[in-house]
């Protein structure tokens, strides 16, 4: 067994043990999805402060939340269309909190081009959520893209520990932008087909209509 296999193995029996206690505790998903939002949102105002590594220690206590709301509600049996729905958007406050607390760090300390970098990642974060959401109205599925929000939380805890965040930053807006540009023509490829199969199904449909009018008595065939 691998070092990291086993690290894997010791962290994934830590998670059940504490989704096990959180589910007899009776508390509701939906309030460890809120508690999650509180603790991300103390992590923006150590970012703004600058304190990073107290902050990146805060996010990984954040992601704990983040990674047993779900496991709690299906242990529990209380899985909703609105817990997910819940989840998502208190998600997106998190990502946004964060990336402010980075925004009032940069503007106190005179870093104006940093602002700008941030704003860009909060975009690009913003981005890669609403063109799944948009796209996967029109079609099934849209999970193309490395740079989803896991990927960016573990940028951001590693940004935050190592003192690291201007590249991590770099990071996160070039391949944030890369992946919302994958989605969109990942997209357009999908409903491109779609649209030409239906075509294919409404001329297959009006030639097979036509030959049925043809069988009809009284009407000539040549």
């Amino acid at each position: 067994m691998t070092y990291t296999r086993a690290i894997g193995i010791g962290a994934n029996s830590i998670i059940r043990l504490i989704v096990r206690a959180l589910a007899l505790s009776r508390i509701s998903p939906n309030a460890l999805t809120f508690i999650g939002l509180l603790i991300n949102i103390y992590g923006a105002v150590l970012l703004a402060q600058g304190r990073f590594f107290a902050a990146g220690l805060v996010i990984i206590g954040a992601g704990i939340f983040d990674m047993v709301d779900g496991r709690v509600a299906r242990e529990t049996n209380r899985v909703t269309r609105f817990g997910g729905f819940f989840d998502s958007v208190l998600d997106r406050y998190s990502d946004l909190a964060l990336l402010m607390g980075l925004l009032v760090y940069y503007a106190n300390i005179g870093r104006n081009f940093y602002v700008v970098l941030t704003a860009v990642v909060m975009t690009a974060s913003v981005m890669i959520s609403y063109t799944r959401s948009r796209s996967e109205n029109t079609i099934p599925q849209c999970k193309v893209g490395f740079l989803e929000r896991p990927e960016r939380i573990v940028l951001l805890i590693i940004g935050a520990l190592f003192d690291r965040m201007a590249p991590v930053l770099w990071v996160i807006a070039v391949l944030g932008n890369i992946t919302v540009i994958h989605r969109m023509m990942y997209t357009y490829e999908q409903t491109t087909a779609l649209e030409e199969a239906q075509l294919r199904a409404g001329g297959e449909s009006a030639l097979k209509n036509d030959v049925r009018e043809g069988e009809r008595p009284g009407v000539s065939q040549r």
